[in-house]
């Protein structure tokens, strides 16, 4: 059974702010529930979860209804700040899952099926990739940010399995490839040259990427097909947010 830290400090972005009046991404109200709910709710629904710490505004989460009972406590000045401080709470050093306060449509299925394909194999950091096809079908209207590699082309997961040891040595470095995660070229700069050139060429494998990342970070990480689009549809757009309002609003 694995705790889950949800990272809910992240304040709306420009491109929502004409549709919600929110401070905080979390909080923007999805059929009559802030976004946040829809994450707990998931979590709450997947057997291997246990424990679950929000991160984030504290005032405004205590004020908020939950299907459970979370930990709430305070967010840092950025994502790997606040990871950090999540990691701080535990009273252990297995490893936790680590979810964006912003992918609404998250299931307990979709959660399931990554923790059981993470227990495969033994890494410190483990990153869902899920493919266009995939992606495109079950939400052909979103736009998303997809790298073509040798395997095909992937778009990102943002749940993440982490070994709490390693936080402390990659966060500076996390930090530099978090901000660059919108953008793929700028990303593979930080992987050197070569990659660059590779990466333009659409010549770059899943394993080349992992092993350097591993070799950048010290750690050794893991990347992980999911077959759930659901655990990498992020809404930060205009269009993705009114999609999830009428997806929601149809379940009730």
């Amino acid at each position: 059974m694995y705790d889950a830290i949800v990272l809910a400090g992240g304040k709306t972005c420009r491109a929502l702010r004409e549709m919600s009046s929110e401070t905080y991404e979390a909080l923007i109200e999805i059929a009559g529930k802030p976004m946040i709910y829809y994450i707990v709710n998931a979590l709450a629904g997947c057997r291997d979860i246990g424990r679950i710490f929000l991160l984030g505004p504290v005032e405004e989460l205590s004020h908020c209804k939950f299907p459970v009972q979370p930990v709430i406590a305070a967010a840092g000045q950025s994502i790997m700040d606040t990871i950090a401080n999540g990691m701080s709470l535990l009273d252990h050093t297995d490893k936790v899952l680590v979810v964006t306060a912003d992918i609404p449509f998250l299931t307990a299925a979709a959660i399931e099926d990554f923790l059981g394909k993470c227990a495969g194999q033994e890494a410190d950091f483990y990153y869902p990739i899920i493919s266009r096809e995939i992606s495109s079908q079950s939400y052909p209207k979103a736009r998303r940010t997809y790298v073509r590699l040798q395997e095909g082309t992937f778009t990102g997961g943002n749940v993440f399995l982490v070994n709490p040891r390693i936080v402390p040595q990659c966060l500076k470095k996390a930090n530099h490839i978090i901000a660059r995660r919108k953008n793929p070229l700028r990303l593979c700069g930080l992987l050197g040259w070569t990659f660059v050139f590779r990466f333009l060429c659409g010549n770059l494998s899943l394993d080349i990427i992992q092993r350097r990342a591993s070799e950048i970070l010290g750690i050794q990480g893991a990347v992980i097909y999911s077959r759930y689009a659901e655990i990498g549809m992020d809404v930060d757009k205009p269009g993705e947010l009114t999609l999830a309002r009428s997806k929601m609003a149809a379940r009730i």
